[in-house]
């Protein structure tokens, strides 16, 4: 590997001269303990890193917007040319083949490149330009013109099962970069190397297009003081986390207890349900369960969009579960991203398996071994479902639980569930032409809705909503992929009575940036 990992967080642009350790990595296929050791910032230097990112706000939040993506391509390119290093360390520290790593490289760079093009198209600002008409009567009416304008620094906390696209210089990190806000990252402590080579690369991108210095910083360390002390902080304007409910909960409410409060943007929980209606199934039942199946195992059922929950109605589906039977028995084990993630999925398991209604459909006989998952997948009938809140529970791993009843029960249990990231549905073409109220009732539950596809795989576009109401995300009106996910990390802000010069340039006559537009009411 060509890129020297040196074990300390990046303040600003200088490197940690800390000596407490906080761990080394761990492969968690061998258990071998991984150099370096990486070293926690002391809480001064976590203090100066604030400092500088609150200083660097004024400049980088004013620059154009052609300035800012030249240093967001420039972050995929310096990233781009590590890849190597990336797909070397990564399988390393997660578990995850190589293939999956330049994959999940190509997307995060992917996104780096479409933030920055959206910004420089700029209508992303949603300029509104209201015309003074000092005759109107009774009254004048003032000139008046708004667009967003970015928060301030961001608190970025990365994912364990995304070392790259929802890490360092994720979808968080790209948003508010693009926004204008700086950005001070916390590492997480299963893939401290992929983060560092990652740092450096946006470190070195932040020094060559010129940008303030403070724009960035990497913090390694403990989440209960480097963490907190990030979010508790008053420079600190917004945060950005993925991970459990427990840790986003947290995070909220340190964020609530500031004498200001800040917003949280944390997307925590989701068993993505999937209703089978009978025809599909009888149709293609056998097809049904090679993609659930597919899609239930992808990344050792470690995605956020893995399919915790389906639905399948009574008296049909023994092609279907015959067919997933096969596949859940003959799978291989699977080499999960940490200790702690392996242990609560073999705890969730074992504890859907003591609960009375619940019958195990189909374990892998595949021999369990210490760090490894194997598929399961359990059954209950809808009433016993609904009696039970911890039957609503993620099994964050290769776990599914199938919920029986008629369709009109099925139908009933949905406005039960809590907020999801993703709600799918499966059927005919009749059979969803008369499921309008079911598709209705899953509307209110998720954030994304699918037809006859499978969760898992979330493209990176303008259009896609990667949220949910409570508690799939703190806040279902955000979205943590694609290009909404900017206006999470701005705020709208109004001009009255203002001379031309002193207006934004996106709000100013003449249009000079060419942007589109409100004007009177009227998009322009």
């Amino acid at each position: 590997m060509s890129t020297q990992l040196l074990g300390t967080s990046i303040i600003g642009f200088t490197r940690s001269t800390g000596t407490e350790s906080s761990g080394q990595a761990v492969n968690p296929a061998s258990g071998q303990k991984l150099d370096p050791v990486y070293v926690a910032p002391t809480l001064d230097e976590v203090d100066q890193a604030i400092a500088l990112a609150g200083q660097a706000f004024p400049e980088y939040s004013t620059l154009p917007a052609a300035k800012r993506a030249e240093f967001l391509r420039k972050i995929a390119d310096e990233i781009d040319a590590v890849v190597d290093d990336i797909a070397e360390r990564g399988p390393l520290e997660t578990g995850l083949p190589e293939p999956r790593m330049r994959g999940e490289t190509a997307r995060t760079t992917g996104q780096l490149r479409l933030f920055a093009s959206l910004i420089e198209e700029g209508s992303w600002v949603d300029a509104r330009i209201e015309f003074a008409q000092p005759d109107r009567q009774p009254l004048p009416k003032p000139d008046l013109r708004s667009m967003l304008r970015p928060l301030g620094p961001v608190a970025v906390f990365c994912a364990s099962n995304f070392p790259l696209a929802f890490s360092v210089a994720g979808g968080d990190t790209a948003a508010a970069l693009a926004a204008g806000c700086p950005v001070l990252v916390k590492a997480h402590s299963s893939h401290p190397g992929v983060a560092e080579i990652v740092g450096n690369c946006v470190l070195r991108a932040a020094q060559a297009t010129g940008m303030p210095e403070g724009v960035f910083s990497l913090l390694y360390g403990s989440g209960r003081e480097v963490g907190m002390a990030l979010v508790k902080d008053p420079v600190v304007q917004a945060v950005g986390f993925t991970g459990s409910r427990s840790g986003g909960l947290a995070l909220m409410e340190a964020a609530a207890n500031r004498p200001q409060p800040i917003p949280v943007y944390a997307e925590m929980s989701s068993v993505n349900p999937v209703v089978l209606l009978p025809g599909a199934v009888e149709e293609r039942g056998e097809a049904l369960a090679e993609g659930l199946f597919g899609s239930l195992t992808l990344g050792a059922g470690q995605f956020c969009t893995n399919p915790g929950l389906i639905f399948l109605p009574d008296g049909c589906g023994d092609a279907f579960l015959a067919k997933l039977r096969e596949l859940v028995e003959t799978a291989p084990s699977a080499v999960m991203l940490n200790h702690g993630i392996c242990q609560a999925f073999k705890e969730a398991t074992a504890d859907f398996a003591d609960t009375p209604g619940v019958t195990t459909v189909a374990h892998a006989f595949t021999k369990q071994v210490e760090e490894r998952a194997v598929p399961v997948v359990f059954t209950v009938n809808v009433r016993r479902f609904l009696e039970d809140a911890e039957l609503h529970g993620e099994m964050f791993g290769p776990g599914t639980l199938i919920v029986r009843g008629s369709l009109e029960e099925i139908e009933a249990t949905i406005p039960e569930l809590e907020g999801q990231l993703t709600a799918t549905v499966h059927g005919t073409d009749d059979e969803l032409a008369s499921s309008a109220s079911l598709i209705s009732a899953l509307e209110r539950r998720a954030g994304r809705l699918i037809i006859n596809g499978f969760p898992t795989g979330v493209e990176v576009c303008h259009s896609m909503v990667h949220g949910g109401p409570f508690p799939a995300t703190s806040d279902g009106r955000s979205t943590s992929v694609g290009t909404m996910a900017i206006n999470r990390f701005c705020r709208p802000v109004s001009w009255q009575g203002f001379p031309q010069g002193l207006l934004p340039e996106e709000l100013r006559d003449g249009n000079p940036l060419g942007i589109s537009r409100m004007e009177d009411g009227k998009r322009v």
